[in-house]
């Protein structure tokens, strides 16, 4: 293996990823206002200091399921598909994101007590 292509390949993976991170994020942590937001009248009553700390723990987790994809990344990078991955990895990125919105709602639902 050739550690200058994968430096490179790694380098271009952390440079992607990272900043979508903060899209990552910012759409679960949207998704979880809107659950609260739309049952908060039983909602209001879980709110504690353990629901805040289950929301870190969940929080962490999803973060760790994301890094997932410098696992793809990386390896697609360093095959001979490198210039058509930088074009379409936002795919990755958008069925990644939408799988993750789609758990955090379930959870906050189930979380929040909505029926």
């Amino acid at each position: 293996m050739d550690t200058g292509a994968f430096r490179e390949s790694l380098t271009s993976a952390i440079r992607y990823w990272e900043k979508m991170r903060l899209v990552y994020n910012g759409a679960l942590i949207a998704v979880v206002g809107v659950c609260f937001a739309w049952t908060y009248s039983t909602a209001k009553s879980h709110v504690s200091v353990n629901l805040f700390l289950l929301f870190v723990l969940l929080a962490v987790l999803a973060n760790v399921a994301y890094c997932g994809a410098y696992l793809v990344d990386v390896v697609v990078q360093m095959s001979g598909f490198r210039e058509r991955w930088a074009k379409y990895r936002w795919i990755l990125f958008s069925i990644g994101m939408v799988f993750a919105a789609i758990i955090a709602r379930f959870w906050s639902l189930g979380i929040f007590g909505a029926s």
